[in-house]
């Protein structure tokens, strides 16, 4: 069964001018929400800032890995070889790349199992790691190549989800993290099946009819690719939706009534411990001799600056302009006969 590249691409170009426009209204939505609800811009937590380095590092991992010296070496396209040259033409082409023109250990390998086209079909799918390093495969069973193939395919796939794994952990990130950790999961998930379905379905026979270099089809070198660009660009977008939840720029999740109240009991705890730090040093203050006659010094000294400062010309008029042209007294008065009656309602209801 091949994989139908076309059909895919046209699904692309189909789905893609709806589904982008769809992702940037929903940014903007967000955003706009986070705005709404009164939530301010914050710099990015510490624990945040050190998740994000993780995903930046592993982001760079996963490109660097597609630069060209660290890609295995196609030697059909290293030699400019076609599918049908013979086994003994090919490396000697390959040793003539080499330094000292020694084969090497890899090169011996492939060497022994090309001897055929089915071979170097397989080779062009599964890459030359798998076609020479595995000792129970033959050309008669293709799928042995696979099974090989697999815990190699998927060990990308797995460093991956840990790497997810930890930077959405809520002991880590918190709720910032926990809020993408679901989809993040399904994502990588559905990529790791989609990569090994692709690989087992993919027809390699489509190659036998290939007379040029042009016309082959280097599966394995381009998947490699796809799979590392693939997991990148979702690494990348992972970190930067979780940099937009933290920092309060779009994604907002507002706290649940349990969060707030756990809060605002949180924030009377630490004005009742404060009020209560208050009381025992005014006590200690009263109680003490020294202390309460430096306490009553300074007031007395405060109570005469004022009264010093308030009888200067320039503060009268102040003053005077303030309670004539700016200020309404009558509804400073009504506030605070309200404020004052709503405190002793509740201290007598206590």
């Amino acid at each position: 069964m091949a994989i139908p590249w076309g059909t895919i691409k046209s699904l692309l170009l189909f789905f893609g001018p709806i589904a982008i426009p769809r992702a940037i209204s929903y940014y903007r939505s967000s955003k706009n929400a986070s705005q709404s609800a009164g939530v301010t811009v914050r710099p990015v937590p510490r624990a945040i800032g050190y998740a994000l380095v993780l995903v930046v590092l592993f982001v760079a991992a996963l490109v660097l890995a597609t630069l060209p010296p660290f890609v295995p070496e196609n030697i059909f396209r290293q030699t400019e070889s076609r599918l049908q040259i013979p086994t003994d033409v090919l490396f000697n082409r390959v040793a003539a790349l080499r330094s000292g023109g020694a084969l090497t250990e890899t090169d011996a390998a492939l060497r022994g199992k090309f001897v055929n086209l089915e071979s170097r079909l397989l080779y062009l799918q599964f890459g030359p790691a798998v076609l020479a390093g595995c000792p129970f495969c033959n050309v008669e069973e293709p799928k042995s190549y696979l099974y090989y193939a697999l815990p190699a395919l998927l060990w990308v796939h797995l460093a991956n989800f840990f790497a997810v794994a930890f930077v959405t952990s809520p002991s880590w990130t918190g709720r910032y993290g926990r809020q993408w950790r679901g989809w993040a999961t399904l994502a990588a998930g559905g990529m790791a099946a989609a990569d090994v379905w692709f690989l087992s379905n993919y027809n390699y026979q489509v190659n036998a009819r290939a007379l040029r270099l042009g016309e082959v089809d280097a599966f394995y070198w381009g998947a490699r690719t796809v799979r590392l660009l693939g997991l990148a660009a979702f690494d990348a977008v992972l970190g930067y939706a979780i940099y937009l939840s933290a920092t309060n720029r779009a994604f907002v999740q507002l706290p649940t009534p349990a969060e707030r109240v756990e809060n605002v009991n949180r924030a009377l705890h630490v004005a009742k411990s404060k009020i209560s730090a208050l009381g025992i040093i005014k006590n200690t203050t009263q109680r003490d001799t020294e202390l309460r006659e430096r306490s009553d010094a300074y007031w007395t000294h405060e109570v005469r600056l004022m009264a010093d400062a308030m009888e200067e010309r320039e503060v009268i008029e102040g003053v005077s302009d303030a309670l004539e042209n700016r200020l309404n007294i009558q509804n400073i008065t009504r506030d605070a006969d309200t404020y004052t009656t709503m405190v002793l309602q509740e201290l007598s209801g206590e």
